[in-house]
């Protein structure tokens, strides 16, 4: 290697700091990407099939070509995930790729959570019809989560969510939807005890008894020492019991 010689002189209190550049300086090399595959290659290249997209006036939603629709029956597609992201990408312009997953959104999380207190704030107050449209608007928020997020943020929040509202359509006598909400809950964590009691509530205010106490034994199967659905489905059969012998007295 050559030694490079260097002559310099300073003035009190100058900084000596300095760069120098030589000829024989080499400049980074990019990094060289591997080859594909060529059998690998051509599985994909056989199973790609060329989707017939544009796009719409708005230069960032995607919408299928002869139909101009953001989700199309007709074309089997659906863009609606892919614009969600898409927009979500063109409002924050500084952020350069999607976050891992454990990041959350906390601004969010806190928008939930005071939506969804406020409902619990009037439920409590026997207030349950305001409460419903809290908790509605609590359900809509949850959903809005960035498709980067992982998935059990929203499942949780919203099943917590849905399940109060369940509870406030159960107050009101509209089992119906308290069931339909029950159903939801369950959809999102099967696993958890408080889905299985508010559908069993709302089959036992349809009166449906047996429904009501196998729904009840399904949230048990996950946790066997639940006392909430331990103490119901007591009562369950206490009914249960009763009704029998109502119909042993009609029939004697």
């Amino acid at each position: 290697m050559a030694d490079h010689q260097h002559s310099h002189s300073h003035a009190p209190g100058q900084s000596c700091d300095h760069g120098h550049s030589h000829d024989n300086a080499q400049s980074p090399q990019s990094p060289a990407f591997p080859q594909p595959d060529p059998a690998a290659q051509a599985l994909i290249d056989a199973d790609f099939v060329p989707t017939p997209l544009a796009l719409s006036p708005d230069p960032h939603t995607a919408v299928c070509a002869p139909h101009k629709l953001e989700k199309c029956d007709k074309c089997n597609l659906d863009f609606v995930n892919t614009n969600r992201l898409a927009k979500l990408l063109v409002a924050n312009p500084s952020l350069l790729c999607p976050p891992p997953n454990n990041v959350v959104s906390q601004q969010l999380s806190q928008m939930v959570q005071r939506t969804k207190d406020e409902g619990n704030a009037l439920f409590k107050a026997g207030q349950a019809g305001p409460a419903l449209a809290r908790y509605t608007a609590a359900a809509q928020l949850a959903v809005q989560r960035p498709p980067w997020e992982a998935n059990q943020f929203m499942r949780e929040e919203l099943s917590t969510v849905v399940s109060n509202r369940s509870a406030a359509y159960f107050d009101q006598g509209d089992y119906i939807s308290a069931l339909a909400d029950a159903e939801t809950v369950i959809s999102l964590r099967r696993n958890w005890p408080k889905g299985h009691f508010r559908k069993a509530k709302a089959l036992l205010g349809m009166q449906k008894t047996k429904d009501a106490a196998e729904s009840v034994r399904l949230g048990l199967s996950f946790e066997p020492q639940n006392n909430e659905l331990l103490t119901f489905l007591n009562d369950i059969e206490k009914i249960q019991q009763k009704l029998e012998e109502k119909r042993s007295l009609k029939s004697t």
